[in-house]
């Protein structure tokens, strides 16, 4: 078929500059790796409101977050995130959105297709890990045990998550890390933005934190006081430099 026999509207829709699912998803795994590893923490929030999510990716990305956890965790809680991903390719380029309280591979896809650059979940599905897999997008499940750890590593799991982190503790980090060094762990739950909490967790061979409630106090969100979340943020990374900085 020639060009100008496609109907109208084909050829509009050809003639525009747009972007398809792949292109959403800007950075490759290697990418989203090496960043969650060298800014060492991914903020972890979620809200229902539009304006609230952006201003607080905003704000976190202006104190030097460079990846962002945005969880599913609410009714059309992927639309939200839909609209913050088209926010944050326009005014956070280099922010490397993901999703995260995933636990089932339909919500992966949708996900995925919505623009997650890397997908978290609170459990270990292998049907999860086929999807990320298949476009490789780093999967980065809860595991509570070290037989867990080993079954999502089997599936192609580059970092899993100790969770919760709160009831595990550090010293489970470090026995684990002693039979299975290879390990990368990220830890959510009981995570808090002080040099001793952190320093715990960092010293017990942990390679990232996820940080929720506690980077995001309740009275700050509801003041709309971005320019607190800005420093919580950039406080939070200078201690986690200091803190790698030391470790041998």
């Amino acid at each position: 078929m020639k060009a100008e026999e496609f109907p109208g509207n084909i050829l509009k829709f050809y003639n525009q500059d747009i972007k398809i699912p792949n292109k959403i998803m800007k950075f490759n795994k290697l990418e989203v790796l090496s960043t969650i590893k060298s800014t060492g923490v991914v903020p972890v929030f979620y809200h229902s409101n539009f304006e609230i999510a952006k201003s607080v990716v905003k704000a976190c990305y202006e104190g030097g977050i460079r990846a962002f956890e945005f969880t599913n965790r609410g009714e059309f809680a992927h639309e939200v995130f839909g609209q913050v991903v088209k926010f944050v390719q326009k005014d956070c380029p280099d922010m490397i959105m993901g999703v995260g309280s995933v636990i089932d591979a339909p919500t992966a896809a949708l996900y995925i297709q919505l623009g997650a650059n890397f997908v978290v979940g609170p459990l270990f599905n292998p049907d999860v890990a086929k999807i990320c897999n298949r476009r490789l997008v780093p999967y980065m499940p809860g595991c509570g045990s070290v037989s867990e750890i080993g079954f999502a590593q089997e599936a192609g799991c580059d970092v899993c998550k100790v969770f919760p982190g709160e009831v595990l503790g550090p010293a489970y980090v470090k026995a684990l890390k002693a039979p299975m060094p290879w390990s990368n762990l990220m830890v959510t739950g009981g995570v808090k933005p002080e040099e001793a909490n952190l320093k715990s967790w960092f010293d017990a061979g942990v390679m990232c934190v996820g940080m929720g409630s506690n980077l995001f106090p309740a009275d700050v969100i509801a003041a709309h006081d971005w320019g607190k979340i800005t420093e919580l943020c950039r406080e939070t990374l200078d201690l986690i430099k200091k803190i790698q900085k030391n470790i041998k």
